[in-house]
């Protein structure tokens, strides 16, 4: 079985100096190809080095992170579309809108992911979004570009079952499933129930919500399969399959992920 983490930082210092022992172990338990999204232009380098030593293995995303946009943002979106012209990329991410911290910077927030959504359509790659608290801009902003050119990922899917179909009338788009399924309290099982599985790709968030029995720890690629085996169970079928699903789901999205299969 090979499985593909969707969504992973593994880049980021939380994971200095072990980056490729996770690697390995990634490889070892069946993980085909971590997909990493960028943060903003303080983590770029990192970024490009790692999947620089692993080009086939980690595959970067280029983005600005929405929690990044201040009053500086027209010089970080123009760092950030500069590198676009450097180098290929899978993904244009992780972009999007987060109204949980602070909602001081919707209207700059806004005005980013609608630029980046056009970078994603100019140059015919698939999005990663990140959304808290903020479906309704975010589904507007697609809108207001054109749904009908745009595809890719809800990344970190938490959505109510309104919000699940609001992303089904989007032919172009998934739901990235992490660790919060294991979640004791999580709503988040049922709500799934209410979709199929080719409509889910699998993702870490890696170093954040690691699932269930890790929660609270930092999260690491070979806890997806945790995620996986609790997808199986919601759904009532074999990991097998799930990971089949899943993984050609992944596929079909982000068609610049080459990988044995």
């Amino acid at each position: 079985m090979q499985l593909i983490d969707t969504h992973n930082h593994i880049y980021l210092d939380d994971f200095d100096p072990e980056q490729d022992r996770l690697i390995a172990e990634a490889k070892a338990s069946g993980i085909a190809a971590l997909l990493l999204p960028n943060v903003d232009t303080t983590t770029i380098a990192r970024m490009n080095e790692l999947c620089d030593r692993y080009p086939d293995y980690a595959f970067p995303m280029m983005g600005l992170h929405p929690t990044s946009v201040d009053g500086q943002y027209v010089a970080a979106l123009k760092e950030t579309e500069r590198w676009l012209g450097k180098r290929a990329y899978c993904a244009i991410g992780e972009i999007g809108i987060d109204l949980y911290w602070d909602k001081t910077f919707l209207k700059e927030q806004k005005t980013v992911f609608e630029e980046q959504l056009r970078w994603s359509i100019d140059l015919d790659l698939p999005v990663a979004i990140h959304t808290r608290d903020a479906y309704p801009e975010v589904f507007d902003s697609i809108y207001k570009v054109g749904p009908e050119r745009l595809r890719g990922v809800f990344h970190c899917f938490t959505g109510t079952l309104e919000e699940l179909k609001e992303i089904e009338k989007l032919e172009g788009f998934r739901m990235g499933v992490n660790g919060v399924v294991t979640f004791k309290n999580s709503k988040l099982p049922e709500v799934l129930l209410q979709t199929t599985l080719d409509r889910l790709v699998l993702e870490t968030d890696a170093p954040y919500l690691a699932p269930v029995p890790y929660r609270g720890k930092r999260n690491e690629p070979t806890y997806i399969w945790e995620t996986a085996k609790k997808v199986a169970q919601i759904f009532g079928i074999t990991l097998e399959k799930v990971v089949e699903i899943t993984k050609e789901n992944a596929l079909k999205l982000f068609p610049f992920v080459n990988i044995s299969v």
